[in-house]
């Protein structure tokens, strides 16, 4: 498939929007906005946050959550990353014909904040309790444009479990290392996305492997910016083709509420389009193909009348297999030993078990004095095995 950049097709449209060439390609205002927008869908976008006053976000963003230990509800965006990747999922640009528009402009986000590349971790999972936050918080869809985890985190490992079986969408990019794809993509039952140029063809950095799901355009992608409320930037990378893959599972939840996850997946994966060189499909390097908004919306009673289960749950890790999650293993105030980043060979972590799901309330006699013993026996475990690995980067 080659992704030749067709007319805008809005009167007065400014550069920025002009330059959107992913939307002018999937031919979002004739094939896919008449039929979905998005709407009643809301998309989780675990990031650096997300600023709620951009000017192409405004009445999109959600109130959130927080797990930098800064008491904001998510909606503060010192990098930038979550910003951006919000507006290609939800933003709705302003004035005529300008600004970042979304292709699933829409939909509500719901900005979930973790420590991001070069801000401080803490002795917990956030990515875990992030996804279980986003999961029981209305999120029908998970984007996670980040990578670098550690594949043996029981915590992480149960989250995503306890997302699927809640019939959630989890997105994830494969990374921009030109190595394997990375962990959260690669667990079982995430969508890994890779990235696509203009023409249809792998971007040079996607990081490729047999997780690979779908790709979607990444190169020279305008996106909103955190540093003002009129800030735009061009971004390169998985995160943006993730961001796209989301928008489109928004799209379809929208259009076919009564889909499963599962079924979502698949129609994105049964529509998607050949690569620009001519690469058979599947493959390490473009999954099942281009990613396909217009296709992925049309009626298709073949596809949509199989199974309601997840399709990539049953996905083998091609950097070995670790034991299936339990919800004991969140629980867990076990260290586990360092492992090597998938894809950034000088960064170790060390993974331990989360406290609890954040925001429970327990209460009870006994019961609560027994589960406010073990929370404290866990923190302890906790801060004795933390040695301050960096937090994820971006995808």
């Amino acid at each position: 498939m080659v992704l030749a950049v067709a007319g805008a097709g809005v009167s007065r449209a400014d550069s920025v929007r002009d330059s959107q060439w992913p939307l002018a390609t999937y031919r979002a205002e004739s094939a896919v906005w008449p039929v979905s927008q998005g709407d009643g869908v809301t998309v989780a976008v675990i990031d650096s946050g997300v600023l709620k006053d951009h000017r192409d976000l405004t009445g999109q963003v959600l109130a959130g959550k927080d797990f930098t230990g800064a008491n904001t509800d998510g909606t503060v965006d010192t990098n930038g990353h979550g910003t951006g990747m919000a507006s290609l999922i939800a933003g709705h640009g302003h004035g005529d014909g300008a600004g970042i528009m979304g292709l699933a402009p829409k939909a509500k986000i719901l900005p979930v904040r973790i420590p991001m590349e070069g801000e401080s971790l803490s002795p917990q999972s956030e990515l875990a309790m992030a996804i279980r936050y986003a999961a029981d918080h209305g999120a029908s869809v998970i984007n996670m444009s980040i990578g670098g985890l550690s594949r043996t985190d029981p915590a992480e490992r149960a989250a995503v479990k306890y997302a699927v079986d809640k019939d959630v969408v989890l997105v994830a990019s494969t990374g921009n290392e030109t190595s394997s794809v990375l962990y959260p993509a690669a667990f079982p039952g995430v969508v890994a996305v890779g990235a696509v140029d203009r023409n249809g063809q792998l971007w040079s950095k996607s990081n490729v492997g047999p997780e690979t799901t779908l790709v979607a355009p990444g190169a020279d992608i305008p996106r909103a910016g955190a540093k003002s409320t009129s800030a735009q930037g061009i971004g390169n990378g998985t995160s943006d083709a993730t961001a796209y893959v989301s928008a489109t599972a928004a799209l379809i939840r929208a259009k076919y509420p009564s889909l499963s996850a599962g079924q979502v997946i698949n129609r994105m994966i049964k529509s998607a389009s050949p690569p620009g060189d001519g690469s058979a499909v599947p493959s390490t390097r473009y999954g099942y193909g281009v990613l396909a908004p217009g296709k992925a919306l049309e009626v298709n009673p073949a596809v949509d009348g199989g199974s309601r289960e997840n399709p990539l749950v049953g996905r083998v890790e091609s950097q070995g297999s670790v034991p299936p999650p339990t919800e004991e293993a969140w629980e867990s105030p076990e260290a586990v030993a360092p492992v090597a980043d998938g894809g950034n060979r000088g960064v170790r972590w060390v993974v331990v078990g989360a406290v609890g799901i954040a925001g429970a309330v327990l209460v009870g006699g006994l019961v609560a004095v027994l589960v406010v013993r073990g929370r404290r026996r866990r923190d302890r475990a906790a801060a004795a095995a933390y040695q301050g690995y960096p937090p994820p980067r971006q995808g």
